[in-house]
């Protein structure tokens, strides 16, 4: 791979990463938990050793300091400390581990070893000469402290990806987005310790004299970089598709608000940009709820019986006049009766407010019945309303609330 391509490669992914710990550090300030702080941090590590790695900026960082090849300390420290966060961030999810506080301790000063002795065996290294950013691993072999400030470079990555993957595939979680992103990270540390399986040959074969395996370690920061973008969208892949989620059911609950509370009381909304969604999607989407459940105790005045018994009449009469018509489940036929209540109890207190003109209108007597699904638990109303929302304008809720009207009218004194 040419230098230009691999700037253009590097610093595309070191702007991925950088957004994303834009965005869980954003996140952080919702929600603080140590797993969070340790993917936001992973992924300004993995930001700052791309970004360091791409060769114009290797070639500056070489400038500036006098030293050609004085970029690679950051940029493998940078590394180490990625992939030393997946490890942390694994061992946090083994919440039933025994002593795991010490095993983080312990690891952590691992880490922080492995570390510090790269900085003095890399500050003791002839590094003379001019800078190749793609082979400083092959280029430098031949010096004995080089080659041991490489040794233990890959000895730690080694370390840190085997247990890391070797944590994943123990870690069962009853949450299926986690559960994906760990088998994500899994696959991703393969990769990255596919970047130690190409890179030690070649460093073993420079050392000895010969350079006849040097691409393969330049192929080697390939394999290390799929591993990276891999563990990118494993530990913010659930996210996304969480945010993505809550983002969709915001706009899918537009409709059944604008019912129940743009068109019952405006006052209803928490504040006049209700109607919009923002990124912080996850708040929008519960204050969505919250102000249509309002708007629902509010109709309830308005709210007249029998749905619930003219959607099943009108269920069992589809089925059987139907030729291979599917049934429709207990909680979509709840679903059809709340939605039809509602709109009945909209146009209701429309009707009386066009007769009252000069003040609150009152309900009638006989109204006031309980909708259907009023005792779902909070935990569930999201999926309920949402089901009504699909379901506000489907033909069997127009024809329930037109039975139910014919009922009301067939059983009314003045026949009206």
């Amino acid at each position: 791979m040419s230098e230009g391509a691999t700037n253009l490669i590097y610093l595309a992914i070191a702007l991925i990463e950088t957004a994303v710990a834009g965005w869980k550090f954003a996140a952080l300030r919702r929600d603080f938990t140590a797993t969070l702080l340790l993917i936001a941090s992973s992924n300004l590590w993995a930001a700052g050793a791309f970004a360091m790695a791409s060769p114009a900026a290797y070639r500056a960082i070489g400038d500036v300091t006098g030293h050609p090849s004085a970029a690679t300390l950051p940029v493998y420290i940078c590394i180490l400390f990625t992939f030393a966060h997946f490890h942390l961030i694994t061992m946090l999810w083994c919440t039933g581990q025994v002593r795991i506080r010490r095993h983080i301790i312990g690891w952590t000063a691992i880490y922080a070893s492995a570390a510090s002795a790269m900085v003095v065996l890399f500050t003791s290294a002839d590094l003379s000469g001019p800078a190749d950013p793609l082979r400083f691993n092959t280029k430098f072999a031949g010096d004995p402290t080089a080659l041991l400030f490489l040794a233990v470079f890959l000895g730690a990555l080694s370390s840190g990806t085997l247990f890391t993957f070797w944590r994943c595939r123990r870690l069962r979680l009853e949450h299926r987005g986690l559960q994906h992103a760990v088998k994500a990270l899994s696959i991703s540390m393969l990769f990255v310790f596919g970047y130690v399986v190409c890179s030690v040959p070649a460093i073993a074969l420079a050392a000895s004299g010969s350079h006849a395996l040097d691409t393969v370690g330049v192929l080697a920061s390939t394999s290390g970089s799929i591993g990276a973008l891999i563990s990118t969208y494993g530990l913010s892949g659930a996210a996304a598709s969480a945010w993505f989620g809550e983002r969709r059911d915001h706009r899918a609950l537009h409709p059944l608000w604008e019912v129940v509370v743009g068109g019952v009381d405006a006052h209803l909304a928490f504040s006049s940009d209700s109607h919009h969604t923002t990124w912080n999607v996850g708040f929008n989407l519960h204050r969505r709820v919250i102000e249509i459940l309002d708007g629902m105790r509010a109709l309830r005045p308005w709210v007249a019986s029998g749905f619930t018994e003219a959607v099943h009449d009108l269920e069992k009469e589809r089925l059987l006049t139907g030729s291979g018509v599917p049934a429709a489940s207990g909680e979509e036929l709840q679903a059809i009766a709340t939605a039809a209540a509602l709109r009945d109890a909209v146009e209701r207190l429309d009707n009386a407010r066009r007769e009252t003109v000069f003040h609150q209108p009152q309900a009638p007597a006989g109204l006031g019945a309980w909708l259907p699904g009023e005792n779902t638990a909070a935990a569930d109303e999201r999926t309920r309303l949402l089901r009504v929302a699909r379901v506000l304008h489907h033909p069997m809720t127009t024809e329930t609330l037109h039975r139910v009207r014919i009922s009301v009218c067939r059983s009314s004194p003045s026949g009206t």
